[in-house]
Formats: C-alpha cells, sequence, structure tokens
C-alpha cells in the first residue's frame, strides 16, 4: 500500500484559466494551490454495473438485496436487471435516454436502477417522499425524459408527467419473455449514468447529470481505501432523491455484499437500529443529522450496533462534533467515522477524513480531509486566483469526478463548469461555492457557502425556493426566509410573511406548504410582518430581518 505522501500529495502546479466568459480570469499562467488526490489508472470500460455483473457470475447464489422480508440472489437480479434492460432498448429507450426512477426502496427499484444503467440510459430518481406538486416542478426540469417506472402506491405522484408511465407488474409478463442474457449495449465512461436535482442561484431546482467514469472512479476508491468486500454489508437510510443514496445504493453492489433497503418511505430511526441490530450491516452512507440521530438511539438505549459497524460514511452539513465525542470515545467502539465532502455536481464525494484523528481539538472547524482518487481540490480568490497555505477562498473541485454540467442549466449556473489546464493538460474544473482553506498538514477545511443557498439536515436548500413555493399561496403578499443557527450550531429556516389582509396562521401555512415541498423545506418557525426591510440599494434586507427575529422572537422560538 502506498504511502499517505504518495496518496495525497500538496503541491503547486501552473494552471492556466481559460475560456472567454468576462467574469474569468484572463489566459495568464498562475500558480494554483492544489490538494492531489492519488492518481489511479481506470480500466477501459469505467462502468459501475459491470462489477456487479462480474459479482453475479462468480457468486450467483450470493444474497444480493434484502427488503421487507424479501431477498434476491446476484444471480436472479441480474437476470430481472437484464429483462428490463431488453425492454427499455426494444422501445428505443437505450443509450443516452433518460428514465424516471419513482419507487419506494424494493428489489424492484434496484432492479429499474440496475436495468436502466445496462440499457445504455440515465436515471433520474424521483423521491416518492416528495409531494405530488413538487414532483411536478422537478419533471418540468428533465429534458427529454423518456419513461417514468412507478409502482401502484407511486403512481399518482408522477400522473401529470408527459412521459409514460409504467410499473414493473404491468410489464412482468412481457419481461419474461424477454432474455435473461447480459445486453449487448457498449457503454463508456463518458455516458451518464444518473442525474439528481440540487438547488440553483435563481431557486429552481437544476438537474445536475453524473457520467459511469467519475461514478466508478467513487465506488472504486471507496472500495480500495477502506476495503470494503463481499462482507462489507450496507443499510441504506437517505431518501432516494439525495445525491448520497446513489452510492449507498450501488456500493455493496459494486463489492458484492448485500443491500439492506428499509420498507418505510421516510426515514425511521427505530427501524433502522433494528436492522442494524438484526442483520451482519457493516456499512452505512448518511448526513450528519441522520448520524446524531442514530447515536443519540443508540445511547438512551444503551445498544452498540452502531459501535459494531466498520465504518459510517458521512457529511453534507457542518459537522457538530459534541453531538458524536462521547459515544466515539465509548470503550470498545470499533467504527470508524469518515466526515466526508462533496457536491451532487461532481459525484457526491471529494474528500475523506478519518475522526479518529480530530477528537484532540486541533481545529475550530473539524476538517473533511483529503481528495479521492484522480480528484483536486483548488482554492481560489474572487479573481480565480490561488490563495495562500492557510487562507480562505472558494473550493473549486478538477479532475475525474466533475460531472457533466447542470442537463437543465443556464447561466450564471452553468458558469461554475469550467476549463483549466493542469500540468498541461486540460481538466474540468467546478467551482462549488463553498468557502473553505487547506491547513498546512494537507487537510480540506469548509467554513460553509458563499452565497444564501444552506444545508438542512443534510440537503442543501435555497431560500429563494422557498419564498416562491410561499408567494403561491394564498392570502401571502411577499415572503422572505433566512437562516438562523440554534445554540447548537444546526441551521434553521425562518419566515416572514406580509398577508394581504389579516394575518396569516402558523400552522394552516405549514401544512399547505407541505403540500408543495419535502419537510426538510418547510420554515421551522414563521412570522407575519407588517413590510420587507429593504437595504439601501433597495434589496431585502436579510440582515436586518435576522436581526429583527433575534430580537422580537428568538424567546418564541426556542420556547415549546
Amino acid at each position: 500500500m502506498p504511502d499517505a505522501a504518495d496518496h495525497h500529495a500538496f503541491d503547486r502546479y501552473t494552471d492556466q484559466i481559460t475560456g472567454g466568459s468576462p467574469d474569468r480570469t484572463p489566459a495568464t499562467s498562475e500558480l494554483l494551490m492544489i490538494l492531489q488526490g492519488r492518481r489511479v489508472a481506470l480500466p477501459p470500460a469505467p462502468v459501475a454495473h459491470m462489477q456487479f455483473e462480474a459479482h453475479a457470475e462468480a457468486t450467483p447464489d450470493a444474497v444480493a438485496v434484502c427488503c421487507a422480508g424479501q431477498q434476491v440472489t446476484y444471480a436472479e437480479l441480474n437476470a430481472k436487471a437484464n429483462r428490463f434492460a431488453h425492454f427499455l432498448a426494444a422501445r428505443g429507450h437505450g443509450r443516452g435516454a433518460r428514465v424516471g426512477i419513482c419507487l419506494d426502496y424494493s428489489i424492484d427499484m434496484v432492479v429499474t436502477l440496475l436495468g436502466t444503467l445496462k440499457a445504455g440510459a440515465a436515471y433520474v430518481p424521483l423521491d416518492p417522499s416528495y409531494p405530488a406538486a413538487r414532483l411536478r416542478l422537478l419533471l418540468e426540469q428533465i429534458p427529454d425524459l423518456a419513461l417514468i417506472v412507478a409502482s401502484p402506491a407511486t403512481a399518482g405522484l408522477v400522473e401529470s408527467a408527459t412521459a409514460e408511465v409504467v410499473t414493473l407488474g404491468q410489464l412482468s409478463p412481457r419481461l419474461e419473455r424477454l432474455p435473461a442474457a447480459d445486453p449487448d449495449t457498449k457503454v463508456t465512461g463518458a455516458d451518464l449514468c444518473y442525474a439528481v436535482f440540487t438547488s440553483g442561484s435563481t431557486g429552481t431546482p437544476k438537474l445536475t447529470g453524473v457520467r459511469h467514469e467519475g461514478w466508478f472512479n467513487l465506488l472504486n476508491w471507496l472500495a480500495i481505501e477502506y476495503g470494503l468486500d463481499r462482507g462489507s454489508h450496507n443499510l441504506v437510510v437517505s431518501a432516494f432523491g439525495f445525491d448520497l443514496s446513489q452510492r449507498s445504493l450501488m456500493m455493496p453492489l459494486f463489492c458484492g455484499a448485500t443491500q439492506y433497503l428499509m420498507e418505510s418511505r421516510n426515514f425511521d430511526a427505530a427501524m433502522a437500529y433494528r436492522m442494524l441490530t438484526e442483520h451482519w450491516i457493516r456499512t452505512v452512507h448518511c448526513a450528519s443529522s441522520t448520524l446524531y440521530l442514530l447515536v443519540d438511539w443508540e445511547t438512551a438505549r444503551g445498544g452498540e450496533a452502531l459501535t459494531r459497524l466498520d465504518y459510517v460514511f458521512f457529511g453534507g452539513e457542518p459537522l457538530h462534533v459534541e453531538r458524536l465525542a462521547d459515544w466515539a470515545r465509548r470503550e470498545g467502539n470499533r467504527c470508524t467515522l469518515l466526515h466526508q465532502y462533496g457536491v451532487a455536481e461532481c459525484t457526491d464525494v471529494a474528500s475523506s477524513y478519518d475522526l479518529a484523528d480530530y477528537w484532540s481539538g486541533e481545529h475550530d472547524i473539524a476538517p473533511v480531509g483529503r481528495p479521492v482518487h484522480n480528484t483536486a481540490i483548488h482554492i481560489l480568490d474572487e479573481r480565480r486566483r490561488s490563495v495562500g497555505p492557510d487562507e480562505f477562498g472558494e473550493i473549486c473541485i478538477s479532475g475525474t469526478s466533475v460531472g457533466a454540467g447542470y442537463l437543465n442549466g443556464t447561466a450564471p449556473e452553468s458558469e461554475r463548469f469550467m476549463t483549466v489546464e493542469v500540468d498541461g493538460v486540460p481538466r474540468r474544473l467546478y467551482r462549488t461555492g463553498d468557502r473553505g482553506r487547506v491547513t498546512a498538514a494537507g487537510e480540506l477545511l469548509v467554513a460553509g457557502r458563499m452565497d444564501t443557498q444552506v444545508k438542512v439536515r443534510g440537503m442543501r436548500i435555497d431560500p429563494t425556493d422557498i419564498e416562491r413555493a410561499l408567494g403561491r399561496l394564498a392570502g401571502i403578499r411577499q415572503a422572505v426566509v433566512v437562516t438562523r443557527y440554534t445554540d447548537s450550531g444546526d441551521a434553521e429556516l425562518i419566515a416572514f410573511l406580509v398577508p394581504t389582509e389579516d394575518d396569516l396562521a402558523e400552522n394552516d401555512v405549514r401544512a399547505r406548504l407541505l403540500q408543495t415541498l419535502p419537510r426538510n423545506m418547510v420554515p421551522a418557525r414563521i412570522f407575519n410582518i407588517p413590510r420587507i426591510p429593504l437595504s439601501p440599494h433597495g434589496k431585502t434586507d436579510r440582515a436586518a430581518l435576522a436581526e429583527k427575529f433575534h430580537h422580537q422572537y428568538a424567546d418564541t422560538a426556542d420556547g415549546p
């Protein structure tokens, strides 16, 4: 195994920013600080589902997926996925097509996902925990959607889509007549494998595409770096629409392990902990807030299911170390906590840090470590120039991890994807909008967003998206959403409403919002105010609202 210096060289390179956009640095050479991940050669066809196929051939009787008391072997899952792939190909939905999946966690979901990949198409997760109105908005953002796969329980959520909606139950007789052999579709690393939604700065959800090469690179890094193998059984605990759920779904199948799925559409801490206790699960991928809930559950009951895990891969929001420290220091705790950083636009994970090295408290912010394979971290100032060691700037990501861009995007979001020249070789680079620095030890620290977006329970949220939803409700003339941080450091959304007539009841507004927004996007508190304050420039003065909340409403927000 190469040493740490070989894994993550902390060097300076001469980079040249190219392109003619007026907000980009002129085409002159600049020294650019890079935190470089280990360079690892990938196979000619870096395609994740081919790893699954290899396991289906080598260990056909191994259990691939368990859900709701049912299980399927690798051979059975491969055959079912192949039949669905042949169905898509026969419909003309092969390489380059986009297939929506609106299914609860189930064996059928995994069949559909794998079959879509095998056909050469890309899947788009349509989370059935979202309200139908939210799904309608997302569907409008998917260009050239070929097909949606649903179930009788979820079909009503997407029935307004212009694309055809099918269920595997309806297709079952036809699928059984199709070949069980692997399709001969040629899938390359440059092809899209999936696309997920992430908030854009305009408040409209953006659909960002991930290529097979980037996804394979991430899964391959996880397997190599952490020794994941056929015993690395996994439990999925995050919502289907979340970017980290995509690697959580595929990782065990990439390694030949067993994937465990919960029946619940929404996260259920009791069910998750029971499954961790009853099954030989070794890994969990989740947001920080989900990990806090699991740790609290274990601590309150004196259990040890979490402490027996090999790894928890977590991140997605600022880490509150105090929520984990006592549990992590428990005698006999063998679980390794890997604090990770990444964005949906760059295959989810860009860097990782073992928190066992953190408990000494040498940093105010817990590091997110060093880059994954074939990935580099750049810290740039507002003029796209490198900053010095330990100086803050915008975190930018280059290399294999960078995705295909926004499939429905226009400026300014698409301008976050740039081309740079590193050591004479052109590379794609993504400007994350996150603020951070690299320590002298070569560890990345993330200090928050550089724009108005915020992460609440692991999901990146743009307050503009919520303001627009509020503005569509009857009785509301204007709405502004600001972020408040609780005493424990958690982000909390506060909405200020200007009613058209009488003041609106908070519970009524919340109930109406839940018809169009996911629960994590509904503000924690909602207040009526006579007018929205403006800055000297005539813009909404969010700072004044935050101050108003602090002085007038904080006591009521912290109350029962």
